[in-house]
């Protein structure tokens, strides 16, 4: 007699302990991985806030040599984008687009001072309120 053989052979497939211990390691690097790259975005909005402050001063600069003077605190901001109506020698738009808020979504604080030959330019970092450390620092012009 011919004895058939039995195909003892395993079901291909992953058993529930092996997608388990897959699962737990996946999460481990999560939990290292993770707090380290928001670290970095963290990091990363404070810069873009600080080059922002920068363009500003710059354009602000550009904007008082060829007007004579600093936009008001009330024409702030948009006086780079938009010819302000006691502005005659303004050659602007000094700004490619219009001001954008900072990298949290609050708008910038413009502020001239008594004297108007300086401004004040603020972002209030991450938390939108003045003073603060870390992210929730201010960033100013000077």
């Amino acid at each position: 007699m011919i004895q058939l053989k039995k195909n003892t052979r395993r079901a291909a497939g992953f058993t529930l302990l092996e997608l388990l211990v897959v699962v737990a390691i996946i999460g481990l690097l999560a939990a290292y991985v993770g707090p380290r790259y928001f670290a970095q975005v963290s990091k990363s909005e404070q810069g873009v806030a600080k080059a922002q402050v920068q363009a500003f001063a710059r354009a602000l600069g550009a904007y008082r040599l060829d007007v004579g003077h600093y936009p008001s605190t009330e024409q702030g901001l948009g006086a780079l984008v938009t010819q302000p109506s006691d502005a005659e020698k303004w050659n602007g738009p000094y700004l490619d687009k219009a001001v954008p808020n900072d990298p949290w979504g609050h708008a910038y604080v413009y502020r001239v001072a008594d004297s108007e030959d300086d401004f004040e330019l603020i972002c209030y970092g991450k938390d939108g309120q003045p003073g603060g450390s870390g992210t929730a620092a201010d960033i100013t012009n000077r």
